[in-house]
């Protein structure tokens, strides 16, 4: 997967954009690209579409699921940002810019918060540097892995402070990384970098509430995406939270997690989501 410097919000950006343009792969569909296209964006292509609608077609609540998911983002940095107190996030996956980015809602809670967000498309990078600017603190995007922690954490040390509490935002990244590649290790070492206090939020697909249409989507996606992505049981999500301590209401559905409103809770999202702090 390609990964480069970081862009922060006022420093002259590092690759051309002509030159990002020219590494997107526009005949396979990639994960953030499907995920913009089921939102309603329109940064993709027809290979993205036609993914997102076969998945959607396999899973009728897919559609409904990702607005749940981008709303539990939001409740997630609002409670981080106003109730806990962080001030600094690291939104690895972070996918193309939609509506409330991490920043916004860190910075209306928190003006002057901090963010680096992180992904691995050029054509997010492209977005990002027009999109995810302005704001009362410093933002910043790093093209990188979530594989290649050394480089991520790195890099990001150049906008965070690692000597005070960081969230670490990883929303619907998880199962685009196979068991072969260990991520459980990966959350580890990005949690090991960061002092006590900070915090860890996941989303994560999984089979545990319709097995049928969600292996039929899972299967349909990998089917035509060369980046597979895995869908994962309850037990496995919980065991990314090991060594921290799960914040009120625990590992729950993400729609059930601190939910605004009834209707929210009645997202019918099948995503497992989670806060934790790391204690110490």
């Amino acid at each position: 997967m390609p990964s480069g410097g970081l862009t922060v919000a006022g420093d002259t950006p590092g690759a051309p954009e002509a030159e990002l343009l020219r590494r997107i792969d526009t005949s396979v569909p990639h994960i953030a690209r499907v995920y913009d296209f089921l939102l309603g964006g329109k940064d993709n292509f027809a290979v993205d579409r036609e993914a997102g609608a076969r998945a959607a077609e396999a899973n009728p609540a897919l559609l409904r699921g990702v607005q749940g998911n981008r709303a539990f983002l939001a409740r997630a940095v609002r409670y981080l940002a106003a109730e806990c107190g962080i001030r600094q996030f690291l939104d690895i996956g972070t996918g193309i810019p939609a509506a409330a980015n991490t920043h916004e809602v860190a910075q209306q809670a928190a003006p002057g918060s901090r963010v680096v967000y992180v992904d691995n498309d050029p054509i997010v990078l492209v977005h990002a540097r027009a999109l995810l600017t302005g704001g009362s603190g410093r933002i910043a995007y790093l093209e990188a892995d979530v594989r290649d922690t050394a480089l991520l954490l790195s890099a990001a040390a150049a906008t965070l402070d690692f000597a005070t509490p960081i969230a670490v935002m990883m929303i619907l990244l998880l199962h685009c990384v196979p068991d072969s590649d260990d991520p459980w290790a990966l959350v580890r070492q990005l949690m090991a970098a960061v002092p006590p206090g900070s915090y860890l939020a996941i989303t994560h697909p999984t089979a545990d509430f319709d097995p049928e249409s969600a292996g039929e989507m899972m299967s349909r996606l990998n089917a035509m995406m060369p980046r597979q992505i895995t869908y994962r049981p309850r037990e496995q999500v919980l065991a990314f939270f090991d060594g921290l301590e799960l914040v009120e209401p625990g590992l729950v559905r993400a729609p059930e997690w601190r939910p605004d409103s009834p209707r929210t809770a009645a997202n019918p999202a099948q995503l497992w989501a989670g806060v934790a702090r790391k204690p110490g």
